[in-house]
């Protein structure tokens, strides 16, 4: 169901990656980002599959709520893994019909391909919207982005946009599910049909949406003119962002992470490679 998705959503607690500064969040999500391309072989990609659940652990988040945050992109990990099974070439055939072979490489890669993205959706999730609000998530954008600045780039423009853009997304979602059960009152039918038919059904839905979104972005533009929103200019902030021990803690811990996948990548070339 829609309103299961966690997509965008904010869970408040107190945990070490809650109380972690948000700016050092997204260095560190970069840097893992960083990480997770960087892995070739198997001890790499087992030592992403340990982080991820090492952070879901560090941010005391249920494991269902993780879970259903990956259920938006099951259909990309299939299509990834669909493409490098029938695409990838190899030595060892394990099936061939026709003009389709399947190589063993192909498979591998198919499933390291699936963990990657996985491990990427999963720690890129715990790291900024499930554990960091989409206000402070704002502050810390501009606060890192503050030098450009200097050449008149708007940077409390653009996050603002984005924030507001991750805070919307739980409350679209919720818009859609309450038309869909609206438009199934009136029979009818997302679930039948082929596939042109089901994409026909959608549009009762699509329309309604479209016409709600301008409304409630309309009424939050008169809401923020009526609080005299100007942007940064003049602007204070009641929390000023200040780093302590561990955040340079965190920062050493995912430094040496990252320098021991790239150790693994010389020394421990056992495993297919990708």
């Amino acid at each position: 169901m829609l309103k299961d998705m966690t997509l965008g959503q904010f869970f408040p607690g107190n945990s070490v990656l809650h109380r972690l500064d948000p700016r050092m969040k997204l260095v560190l999500t970069v840097l893992y980002i960083v990480t997770i391309f960087l892995a070739k072989n198997v001890y790499c990609y087992l030592a992403l599959l340990a982080s991820a659940v090492f952070l879901i652990l560090a941010s005391r988040l249920s494991l269902k709520v993780v879970l259903r945050g990956i259920r938006p992109i099951l259909f990309i990990l299939l299509f990834t893994m669909l493409i490098n099974v029938f695409f990838t070439k190899g030595n060892d055939v394990l099936f061939a019909f026709w003009r389709i072979t399947v190589y063993k490489e192909g498979v591998i890669r198919a499933v390291f391909m699936a963990l990657r993205v996985t491990v990427l959706v999963v720690g890129t999730s715990v790291f900024l919207t499930y554990t960091t609000s989409p206000i402070v998530l704002t502050d810390a954008i501009e606060s890192l982005l503050s030098p450009l600045k200097k050449i008149r780039v708007p940077v409390h423009d653009f996050a603002m946009m984005l924030t507001i853009a991750l805070r919307f997304i739980p409350t679209l979602v919720e818009e859609t599910e309450k038309i869909m059960n609206a438009q199934k009152a009136r029979g009818a039918a997302f679930d039948t049909g082929n596939l042109f038919h089901r994409a026909k059904a959608l549009v009762p839905v699509v329309i309604p949406l479209l016409v709600s979104s301008f409304n409630r972005a309309d009424e939050l533009a008169t809401a923020m003119e009526c609080r005299c929103y100007r942007g940064d200019v003049g602007r204070t902030r009641f929390v000023r962002m200040r780093l302590c021990t561990r955040d340079f803690v965190a920062l050493a811990f995912f430094v040496a992470f990252g320098a021991a996948i790239v150790i693994a990548n010389l020394y421990l070339p056992f495993g297919f490679a990708v």
